[in-house]
């Protein structure tokens, strides 16, 4: 920044560079210090006593700018509380009583007549230097009070952030506190303007204590003062946490006169208000109406504790321990209480430092063992502080010291430091005088589960418990079976999805699997049985051959939350956990070989509408957001057909019941037969896919009588069975449609299938075994894997090239819109979804070769065709005749479909080719070789106009070596053979290859019908590509 940047007006920030009778010299950061002249200076700079020294930070005002002169004209608008020091100003006149009253009399009567000239802000700020200045400032407030809120403002927006350090910020505190006494209603908005601005804490404290002795108390039975406080320390304001915080740390530091502070009076009325509410007698049972308000003390001293640092006293450690070990009403707020009670012993173990104090704490703690099942039936509430118990001993157990903090913390809904070594003492307390593994795992398995058990339901839960200690392993370790429970928990969830289920079935399915070190079979917990997962889907109404009344009344019911066994939520968690088991079954089969883990049977999962549970899944991400990524990925990686991208998006259109209904039923609605069937099957494909797939495919087979005999595991294993069909299907674009959608399933769920019988059976013998019993290796394993794969996916695609090509009774028009086009378009639409998902494929299929006739229609028809060109050169380089001709006239039909700068190198790479077959091959060979590549040189130079050159080269060089053979073999010239060049003139391009062959059967010599298809490339050169571009 510098002086051009200067306007008038700017305000800014500088430090005082030199000081003089007329002004001071500021450095604003331009280069140029600019002068604050005394006459722009406040009264109060130039009357309290301190003006501006050399090193004050002050903020200035841009008065006028001389660039030329180079001067700078400022106004000061104010000084930096860090370098504005409060000095006291001793007056003889101010401070001698005597004159109080007269001195009193004439500041009010000036500042009446003389408003401008001593305006009530000024005067308050210079008052606050003389020993009366509080009760002068009282006296002219009460002479004007309307400047009542303007003093105020001003003497709290100016005031010290912590005003217990400073002689200026305990006077200016004392002169508010006094204001606030003559004017009481506006003291909790004085209070709120120094919260607001963060500065004078101990006045905010000063005005909660004065308003607390008018013993004002809120409904629930918290005094201001206690809510106050801890607003202040627990609010989200972290500014105001931190500023509050601060005052207690330095009250604490000050050692001399600590009575008369501020934080002393303070934890004086906290620990009043404290040992009223301790109950008395020896039964410690707290009354019902003090429960709320102990339950706000406790939070309050522990962020006293864990917030801004304070130390307890003996007295408020003792009267602290009295009210934790209170026994409390069995009610909600009473289990509130508990929970509190409990997370401070954690958060403050200060409060228990003598032997005496340690039986106390233990004695309160078997109570709550023993009496919390009582307290959750008794206050209706499924959260109870039993939960908490018993998951502070899991952690405990596990010597997991953080996340009992965590747990402390989320309780008290405060973020404080715990350090993990003074939980010591608390752990050793659990694990031997309360709780010991087994008996832990012995009493989670009784803890009934929750019902109807969701996300709005908070606090800790048995499943908490549970997922602790299946982490720990501890239900293995002690053979405790924790299975039924499970089960339970599972058909009784509802929406919306409590967080914690899905890791719950991770966590379980792990230890189904996944053995502890110390034991073997035993030690592992037992999966769900057969039946229990039946008996979750019994109320789908999804059978094979069921009626439409049923099938409409399940769908129209899907979006309904059941909560009985067979709900939706329940059906989906039990879903996760059979794609998760098998899942880790196959993931760890190499360590579960050895042992009794078996997959659950095929049928099973062919009976469970696993697309129809995704889909609801998908539309209610709202309740099943935590569930759904992790659904879609198991059912993607092992039922890739059930998660194929197009069908999701088909099942856009049956995605409201309504639709359907309008479409199928509506006689107002314009409906093809084709949107019909299209919207109909999407939505029987969506409920129930794999058996109509199945279906399907039996009852379009050729052969009637097998309708029926393949199964899911056939179609799976050989998916070609799906195009061993009907003819007449490949001509009916509507229901191939459906057949190749069926193709694309089988062909995706067949290479899972592949996948998964691989991991399913590992190789097992170790490398010292490979000699003496050898069998494949994983890579060879992999590559066999994969090739099955290729060729699979290979097959289907030769097949589905051959639909492409006419038969003897089709003749396709061009502009018209034919059966055989509109199967041709479905055959590339699919072709380029596969050569997208992997262009191995497209390299294989083109390494194979295909008839040379349907060339134009897959270069043009699919997309991905260009990726091609990275494999042309290899192709070219093939030893077969047949690939070599293959690749030129691939090559052709990609150069006028793709004109890029690949496609020309590639286009002279395979004129290059030509030309070095040209001089190699034998002359039986060269016709069977150029007589079919001929006409692509016309379409690459349709293509490519500057290759003519090397072709017309080639083509003359061509003609050359035939009639020199010709003129070996009979010694006479072609042209004494009867060629002329003026009577093929008239041949087409599609009469060609018959001229061809008419030459042939008369001569039987294939260099009169080589120069015969070499006139007739130069006269199609000229007429498609030379005078097309020109």
């Amino acid at each position: 920044m510098s002086m051009d940047d200067l306007r008038s007006g700017d305000v800014l920030n500088g430090r005082v560079n030199n000081t003089t009778h007329f002004g001071a010299f500021v450095d604003i950061g331009v280069g140029q210090n600019g002068l604050i002249h005394t006459s722009q200076m406040p009264h109060y700079v130039l009357q309290n006593g301190r003006p501006l020294e050399r090193g004050d930070e002050v903020q200035v005002k841009v008065l006028s700018v001389d660039v030329n002169r180079g001067r700078i004209g400022l106004q000061l608008l104010e000084i930096k509380e860090s370098n504005c020091e409060f000095i006291a100003r001793n007056s003889e006149l101010f401070e001698n009583e005597v004159y109080l009253e007269e001195v009193s009399d004439v500041l009010c009567i000036a500042q009446a007549e003389l408003p401008s000239l001593l305006p009530v802000s000024q005067v308050a700020e210079a008052l606050l230097r003389v020993k009366f200045g509080a009760w002068l400032l009282c006296r002219l407030v009460a002479n004007v009070p309307d400047s009542f809120n303007e003093v105020c403002e001003i003497l709290v927006s100016r005031g010290e952030h912590q005003d217990e350090e400073s002689l200026g910020g305990r006077r200016r505190t004392e002169t508010l506190r006094r204001l606030c006494k003559m004017y009481p209603s506006q003291a909790m908005s004085v209070r709120a303007l120094a919260v607001e601005n963060c500065r004078l804490p101990g006045l905010a404290i000063a005005l909660s204590l004065d308003h607390c002795k008018s013993n004002h108390v809120e409904s629930n039975g918290v005094s201001d003062l206690v809510g106050f406080i801890s607003g202040l320390l627990l609010g989200s304001n972290s500014t105001v946490r931190g500023w509050m915080a601060q005052f207690v740390r330095n009250g604490q530091k000050r050692k001399r006169d600590p009575p008369s502070s501020l934080l002393h009076s303070l934890r004086e009325q906290l620990l009043q208000e404290l040992t009223t509410i301790i109950p008395s007698g020896d039964h410690c049972v707290i009354v019902d109406r003090h429960v709320v308000q102990a339950s706000a003390l406790i939070r309050l001293y522990c962020a006293l504790r864990g917030i801004a640092t304070m130390k307890f006293s003996e007295d408020e450690s003792e009267q602290l321990l009295c009210l934790v070990t209170s026994q409390p009403p069995p009610t909600p707020a009473g289990i509130r209480f508990v929970s509190l009670g409990l997370c401070m012993l954690m958060a403050c173990p200060s409060i228990i430092s003598s032997a005496d104090q340690e039986k106390v704490g233990i004695s309160w703690m078997n109570w709550l063992v023993k009496e919390g099942s009582y307290f959750e039936s008794a206050s209706g509430v499924s959260a109870s502080f039993g939960e908490m118990l018993l998951l502070m001993a899991i952690h405990f157990h596990a010597n997991q010291m953080q996340p009992v903090v965590d747990l402390v913390c989320s309780t008290l809904g405060m973020k404080i430091a715990v350090r993990p070594n003074s939980l010591a003492r608390m752990r050793l307390t659990f694990t031997q005088e309360i709780f010991t593994e087994q008996v832990v795992t012995s009493h989670a398995v009784t803890v009934p589960v929750t019902a109807d058990l969701s996300s709005t339901i908070t606090g800790f839960l048995p499943v908490h418990c549970i997922y602790q200690l299946l982490k720990s392993r501890a239900f293995s370790k002690h053979k405790v079976p924790i299975k039924n429970w499970i089960y339970k928990q599972i058909c009784n969830t509802t929406t919306p999805l409590h967080p914690l289920l899905p890791p719950l079935i991770e966590v379980y399915v792990t230890s189904i699997l996944q053995p502890t070190h110390s034991g073997g079979e035993q030690a592992r917990n037992r999966p769900l049985t057969l039946r229990e997962i039946i008996s979750v889907y019994e109320d789908t109404r999804i059978r094979t051959g069921g009626s439409v009344s049923e099938f409409t009344m399940m769908y129209s019911e899907s979006h309904q939350e059941q909560k009985h066994v067979g709900g939706l939520t329940a059906q989906l968690l039990v879903l996760y956990y059979i794609l998760l088991y098998e899942d880790c079954l196959l993931t760890n089969m190499k360590i579960v070989a050895n042992t009794k883990s078996e997959s659950y049977p095929k049928s099973l999962l062919a009976q469970i509408p696993i697309k129809h549970l995704l889909q609801q899944c998908q539309q209610q991400q709202h309740h099943y957001g935590g569930l759904y990524p992790s659904l879609l990925r198991l059912v993607s990686t092992h039922y890739p057909h059930l998660s194929q991208v197009e069908d999701l998006l088909g099942e856009e259109l049956v995605r409201v019941p309504e639709i359907v209904h309008t479409v199928v039923y509506s006689t107002n609605v314009p409906c093809t037969p084709y949107q019909l069937h299209t919207v109909t099957l999407a939505l029987c494909f969506t409920i129930c896919s794999l058996q109509l797939h199945v279906m399907t495919v039996n009852s379009l087979a050729v052969n009637r009588e097998r309708a029926g005999a393949y199964g899911q595991q056939d179609i799976t294993v050989d998916p070609l069975i799906v195009l061993r069909c009907d003819p007449r299907i490949f001509r009916c674009p509507p229901i191939l449609d459906i057949v190749l959608k069926i193709l694309t399933s089988y062909l995706a769920a067949s290479k899972a299938y592949l996948i998964n019988h691989l991991q399913s059976t590992p190789n097992l013998n170790k490398k010292s075994d490979m000699t003496t019993n050898p069998m494949m290796t994983d890579v060879e394993r992999e590559e066999l894997k994969n090739a099955l794969i290729s060729a699979q996916e290979s097959a289907a695609i030769q097949i589905l090239l051959e639909i492409c090509l006419p038969i003897s009774a089709e003749k396709v028009v061009d502009g018209s819109l034919s059966v055989l086009r509109e199967v041709q378009c479905q055959v590339c639409s699919l072709l380029h979804q596969m050569f997208i998902a992997d262009p191995n494929i497209a390299k294989l299929v083109h390494f194979q070769g295909y008839n040379s006739e349907l060339l134009p229609v897959t270069v043009a028809g699919i997309p991905s065709m260009h990726i091609c060109l990275d494999f042309i050169a290899e192709l070219l380089s093939q030893p077969h005749m047949e690939k070599q001709v293959f690749a030129i006239e691939l090559v052709s039909y990609l150069c006028l479909q793709y004109a890029l700068p690949k496609s020309l190198s590639v286009a002279r790479l395979s004129i290059n080719v030509m030309s070095t077959l040209l001089t190699v091959l034998p002359s039986d060979k060269r016709s069977r070789f150029f007589l079919p590549t001929l006409p692509a040189l016309v379409r690459i130079c349709q293509a490519f106009p500057p290759l003519y050159d090397d072709i017309t080269s080639m083509l003359q060089q061509m003609g050359r070596i035939c009639n020199s053979h010709s003129s070996v073999v009979t010694n006479k010239p072609l042209k004494q053979l009867g060629l002329n060049g003026s009577s093929h003139a008239v041949i087409g391009r599609e009469n060609r290859e018959q001229q061809i062959s008419e030459h042939l059967l008369k001569t039987s010599n294939v260099d009169l019908a080589m120069c015969v298809a070499v006139h007739q490339t130069f006269q199609d050169i000229v007429s498609f590509a030379v005078m097309t571009t020109t």
